[in-house]
C-alpha cells in the first residue's frame, strides 16, 4: 500500500520574478486556493496521509498554509457560507494529512530533490507530485489511475505520459514503450529534453510519478548532467533497462502552471467551471 506523497517545492520560480522573491510559486492563487493545495488535495483523495514537502527555508508560508490559525477559524465561523466552507476544507485538509518538511539546501534537479525525501519515504513505494502540473478530469485523479495500475504491478514504478507535438518534445522527458496493455507501456527508452529529431516518440512524461525504493540508489548512482543537474529520468533509465517502469496514458486534463501563462489558463478554467 501507498502511504506517502512527495512535493519538490524547493525551486526558485524564476519565470514568475519578481513576485516569487517574495511568495512562493507554489502559494500563488488559482481562483481562492494557493496551486500547492490542489497538489494535496489529489494526494489527499487517493488516501496517501503522509505529505513530505521537499522545500527551502525561504518558503516558510508553504509550512504557515497547512497549520490550523485560530484566530482565522474563529473569525470564519460567522462568515457566509463559501468562506465557512473554504477554510473547513482546508481545515479537515490539514487533519487528515501529516505534514513533513524537508529542506533541500541546493537545487540540483529533480532526482536530487526526490533523494532528500529518502529518510521520511524509508523502504516503501511512494509517489511524487509536481504541483506544476495541475491535472483534473471528472472520475478519478491522475493519481488514483496510477495507484489502480500499481495494485497490478506492485514491483514497478509508474509515471504518467501525454502526447505532445513534435515541436513539444524538447520540454519533456520522452519516452518509448511497448504497450502491455491499453494505455500501459513497458518502457525501454527515456530521454530528458530530446532535439525533435533524436525524440523516440511524442509521449512526454509529466509531474506524477509512483517510484519504488529502488529508484534511490539508482539517484545515487546517476551522474550529473551538463546543467550539473541529476535528472530522475536518467535515474529512472537504470531500472527501465531491468524492465521495471511502466509508463500510463492518463485520463484527464493538464494545465502547466510553470509559467505566467498556465496560470492564466488554469484560472481562466476554474472561472468557466464555475460558471457553468
Amino acid at each position: 500500500m501507498i502511504k506517502h506523497c512527495l512535493l519538490p517545492v524547493a525551486g526558485y520560480g524564476t519565470r514568475f520574478f519578481p513576485i516569487t522573491k517574495a511568495i512562493p510559486k507554489e502559494m500563488l492563487p488559482i481562483l481562492n486556493k494557493p496551486l500547492i493545495q490542489y497538489s494535496v488535495e489529489e494526494a489527499n483523495i487517493s488516501e496517501l496521509k503522509q505529505i513530505i514537502f521537499v522545500t527551502s527555508k525561504t518558503k516558510k508560508s508553504i509550512y504557515e498554509y497547512f497549520q490550523h490559525n485560530e484566530n482565522i477559524e474563529k473569525i470564519t465561523h460567522s462568515s457566509s457560507l463559501s468562506i465557512k466552507e473554504s477554510i473547513e476544507s482546508l481545515g479537515n485538509l490539514i487533519n487528515y494529512s501529516n505534514f513533513s518538511f524537508v529542506y533541500q539546501e541546493e537545487m540540483l534537479g529533480l532526482g536530487h530533490a526526490i533523494f532528500q525525501g529518502k529518510h521520511e519515504i524509508g523502504n516503501n513505494p511512494f509517489a511524487v507530485i509536481l504541483p506544476d502540473d495541475l491535472c483534473f478530469n471528472e472520475g478519478d485523479s491522475v493519481l488514483q489511475q496510477m495507484i489502480k495500475i500499481h495494485s497490478n504491478y506492485p514491483d514497478k514504478s509508474i509515471i504518467a505520459i501525454e502526447e505532445v507535438s513534435q515541436d513539444e518534445v524538447q520540454n519533456y522527458g520522452i519516452i518509448s514503450g511497448i504497450e502491455i496493455e491499453k494505455n500501459i507501456f513497458q518502457v525501454q527508452n527515456m530521454i530528458e529534453k530530446p532535439e525533435a529529431s533524436f525524440a523516440p516518440s511524442n509521449h512526454a512524461i509529466i509531474g506524477r510519478y509512483i517510484l519504488q525504493p529502488e529508484i534511490f540508489d539508482a539517484i545515487n548512482e546517476t551522474s550529473k548532467d551538463l546543467k550539473g543537474e541529476i535528472q530522475i529520468t536518467d535515474a529512472l533509465m537504470k531500472l527501465a533497462i531491468q524492465n521495471k517502469v511502466l509508463a500510463y496514458k492518463y485520463q484527464g486534463r493538464r494545465i502547466d502552471c510553470g509559467t505566467p501563462e498556465g496560470f492564466v489558463r488554469a484560472n481562466n478554467f476554474f472561472i468557466q467551471k464555475l460558471k457553468a
